[in-house]
């Protein structure tokens, strides 16, 4: 028993890391990391309690150490299934603070004001903006759309961003409109 855990904590641990790297940029990769190095973990449970029961005889051993496995297969992959929740009710992704978006949409040439702010995420390695920018003077030209999109992905990674200009803003009222 104890030959072929070791086997599986070889071809595991391998595994996982092969998905070492990729792990931080994408949820699916992290997700088959964390899976593989479960594994590997469950595996060498199995080798240690196998041999431990061996050499003395204490079977509660094989509970105790199963329980212990599945509390840090729990603990690992909290944060998984906390982003899978986010990414499926498409939450703001917790890398880009939206307060920070706001104010750099505020701060660009021209606009008086910003509402109508939506983020969310459209993959796991893409993130999609819709804004509306009040520009009183007009439409700035596409120089002006391609350089603010340019800040968006180089700032906080929002691949693809819609905007609208809106001379007046009428629909927004006095207040700004805040929703991500």
């Amino acid at each position: 028993m104890a030959w072929v855990a070791g086997a599986g904590i070889l071809v595991n641990g391998a595994t996982a890391l092969l998905f070492l790297r990729g792990r931080e940029g994408d949820i699916n990769i992290r997700g088959a990391y964390l899976h593989m190095a479960s594994d590997a973990m469950v595996s060498a449970g199995v080798v240690v309690s196998g041999l431990v029961i061996w050499w003395t005889g204490l079977t509660w051993i094989d509970p105790v150490v199963s329980i212990v496995i599945a509390v840090l297969i729990f603990l690992q992959t909290w944060g998984l299934l906390r982003e899978s929740v986010e990414m499926a009710l498409a939450a703001v992704p917790r890398s880009i603070d939206s307060d920070k978006v706001w104010d750099a949409l505020r701060a660009l040439p021209g606009v008086a004001r910003v509402h109508h702010v939506h983020i969310w995420p459209m993959s796991t390695t893409e993130t999609v903006l819709t804004a509306h920018l009040v520009i009183p003077a007009g439409h700035p030209g596409d120089a002006f759309l391609d350089t603010t999109r340019a800040m968006l992905k180089g700032r906080f990674g929002i691949g693809h961003a819609t905007l609208q200009v809106e001379l007046s803003g009428a629909e927004a009222g006095d207040a700004e409109v805040r929703g991500c």
